[in-house]
């Protein structure tokens, strides 16, 4: 398909989505609509890929969304004056190229590449100049409908909107996917008009152009017809997520991960998981997210742009964020790590721990119920319960040094810039304000004071006597 040149759609205004936000950018398992079929493009070695996006802050908007996707292209659509119209502006960036055109629209995320090359077999093998790719539904609803000949082959396609109660009884529809000479399409779309019931130029105009101009034309039909289903409301958006994410989950299950309970996890595109690792259910994986083998994430947990190392444990209803958590570590359960936090080989951050740009050495503990926040945490130091980093005074943030085999008694306050040396034992109840060498024991607790007899009994004796 090298010779191919692509032309997505994307400067629909998504009227019906109700939103200030492109339609194409609405997310789909985090990701924004238009990534799935600039995703599946990149797959087939494209020599050329166009997206048109409207001519105003949308298309920027658009636009700088899709840094990721290298080597695209970027036509403007200055009104909204249908189809035809967009794909003529894409055609002003292919002056002096010919060959073939496959236009698929932006908002149709399902659309898969083995699919899209067995469209373009058939393309060749039809000797098409233009073929469509078309799905059987019992209900055609708002779908083009395709017209055939005698011999089966398309020679028009009507818009719903423009159909007559004999054509809208077709149950063969238009994808809006097609494979097209540029040389037909150019001289299809100079004689477009927009003589039709929206007042647009319809690309599927095409289809009659080239038949009245003898040119060969042919349909693909799709095996799933899901996967031409597109997004016009927010209902269809969750109702193609729901598509998605089944999709995922059974691509896991067939290379070695154990999914339970797939209807209800969510894993995203980009996400990648190691061998003989189990996910449980309510999960949340997304963004560019890296788990290694024999991991065991529990229920509820939400992980995105974290990468994980082998056989670590994710405990039930943990949160994780742009972290580096390395093998053989437990999370959790309850516990939220965020971003810049770097977790050692082994270590261990327990319930109800949360951690911000916090490196923890091979080894090292914080257990449960701490802050540790811009801070490094030695080889096997343990924090105790209600350990706290006082990182930010109002103004600024600052940094806790924590040296190995440290350990800091439960409801610490370390209050920084502060450095503890190894093998440093800080007493509970401590608030640690200044840097402690190595080896030393500290504590700020005040003196115990008990006064015998003083207790409840004392208390509601004397309040019985007022």
């Amino acid at each position: 398909m090298h010779d191919l040149t692509a032309i997505v759609l994307a400067a629909g205004r998504g009227t019906r989505m109700l939103s200030t936000l492109p339609k194409v950018l609405h997310k789909m398992l985090d990701e924004p609509l238009l990534s799935y079929p600039l995703r599946t493009l990149a797959e087939l070695g494209l020599k050329k890929q166009l997206v048109v996006v409207g001519g105003d802050q949308d298309g920027d908007l658009v636009e700088s969304a899709m840094v990721a996707f290298e080597g695209l292209e970027w036509p403007r659509q200055i009104q909204a004056r249908g189809t035809a119209d967009a794909v003529a502006a894409a055609l002003e960036n292919l002056d002096g190229v010919s060959g073939c055109a496959l236009i698929l629209c932006g908002d149709v995320p399902l659309l898969t590449g083995a699919t899209l090359q067995s469209f373009y077999q058939k393309h060749i093998e039809s000797s098409s100049q233009l073929t469509v790719l078309t799905a059987v539904l019992d209900d055609g609803g708002s779908y083009g409908r395709i017209v055939l000949d005698v011999d089966g082959l398309p020679r028009a396609i009507v818009e719903a909107k423009d159909a007559s109660p004999e054509q809208l009884a077709i149950t063969r529809i238009n994808s809006g996917t097609y494979l097209v000479d540029l040389d037909l399409l150019r001289r299809a779309l100079a004689d477009t008009s927009c003589d039709n019931a929206q007042g647009e130029y319809y690309l599927t105009d095409m289809v009659a152009f080239a038949r009245s101009e003898g040119a060969t034309t042919a349909i693909f039909d799709l095996a799933d017809s899901r996967e031409i289903l597109g997004v016009n409301k927010r209902g269809d958006l969750v109702d193609l997520e729901k598509i998605m994410a089944l999709r995922i989950c059974h691509h896991w299950l067939d290379n070695g991960v154990t999914v339970r309970y797939p209807e209800t996890v969510r894993i995203g595109p980009r996400v990648s998981l190691g061998e003989d690792t189990e996910i449980d259910s309510n999960v949340s994986l997304s963004g560019q997210t890296e788990i290694g083998a024999a991991c065991s994430i529990k229920s509820g947990a939400l992980i995105k742009d974290c990468k994980i190392g082998d056989r670590v444990e994710i405990k039930p209803y943990s949160v994780l964020e742009d972290a580096i958590v390395e093998e053989d570590s437990q999370i959790g359960p309850f516990a939220r790590l965020r971003p810049g936090t770097e977790i050692g080989v082994g270590a261990k951050i327990g319930n109800f721990v949360e951690t911000k740009k916090a490196c923890f050495g091979k080894g090292a503990k914080a257990s449960h119920l701490a802050y540790i926040g811009d801070a490094e945490v030695g080889e096997h130091s343990n924090l105790g319960a209600g350990t706290i980093t006082c990182n930010y005074d109002g103004f600024n943030k600052f940094k806790t040094e924590i040296g190995q085999r440290v350990f800091v008694g439960s409801d610490s306050q370390l209050v920084a810039p502060l450095k503890l040396g190894d093998d440093v034992l800080v007493g509970a109840g401590s608030t640690i304000t200044r840097d402690v060498a190595d080896n030393g024991l500290v504590t700020t607790r005040t003196r115990q004071k008990e006064l015998a007899g003083r207790g409840m009994a004392w208390r509601r004796r004397t309040l019985e006597e007022k």
